[in-house]
């Protein structure tokens, strides 16, 4: 099966010889893969919806790989049991959804020696809880495909060295290695920022000004870190 560019890229940061949890499924297009490609002897992969989990019975079927994909209904890491997987991968969600999901069950992730996460917004989010319970951000990477930037964050247990908030919310990895795709990736961040200080700063209320204010000094920091004018 080959897959996105996206999703290969999830794929090549998997240890061989791992058992993924992949959560949030879809069409079960990764779990496939991993088991074809020898990478995983067995993927567990779960949906919430009804829909997608059909779908990717499916095409687990129509690839003959009943015995080595396990597909689970389930909300986030409740179809799982303890120390039955050693990565999980959430992707194509919100930041802040794949941290309730992470936060929701503590006695999974007591297990897990790798995290791999896609979130599609609110990655700062992510990473400043990731820091705060004991994970460190081991890689981060930036996929482009079909003219948008995906961010693939790959965490470890253990203590993260950066402590600055600018770093943190900007993906420390991602500045040290600078990424190919980093300066489009910074720039999109500003331009995020800047609509926001420009609806702030119509507000007639002194609390808008006052986020407005913070809002323009959180953006000439980021402007600092990326070389920006």
């Amino acid at each position: 099966m080959a897959l996105s560019l996206r999703l290969a890229s999830l794929a090549a940061l998997v240890p061989p010889g791992s058992i993924v949890a992949d959560i949030g499924t879809d069409h079960a297009y990764l779990p496939i893969f991993l088991v074809e490609k020898g990478i995983c002897p067995v993927v567990i992969a779960t949906d919430i919806k009804d829909g997608p989990y059909r779908i990717a019975a499916g095409k687990v079927k129509d690839h003959h790989v009943q015995d080595k994909v396990i597909l689970r209904l389930g909300d986030g890491l409740t179809a799982l049991k303890p120390l039955e997987a050693d990565v999980l991968v959430l992707a194509g969600m919100g930041g802040n959804t794949i941290r309730e999901i992470l936060a929701s069950s503590p006695h999974i992730m007591s297990g897990i020696k790798r995290l791999l996460l896609q979130p599609m917004a609110d990655a700062a989010d992510l990473r400043f809880w990731l820091v705060a319970n004991g994970w460190r951000i081991a890689d981060e990477v930036l996929v482009e495909e079909d003219n948008r930037i995906y961010l693939i964050i790959t965490a470890e247990p253990g203590l993260e060295e950066t402590t600055d908030p600018i770093f943190l919310e900007l993906g420390p990895r991602l500045l040290e290695k600078n990424d190919p795709l980093l300066k489009v990736y910074l720039e999109n961040i500003i331009i995020k920022y800047e609509r926001i200080m420009a609806g702030l700063a119509v507000a007639k209320s002194s609390t808008a000004w006052e986020k407005a204010l913070r809002v323009k000094i959180k953006i000439a920091k980021i402007k600092g870190v990326a070389g920006c004018p």
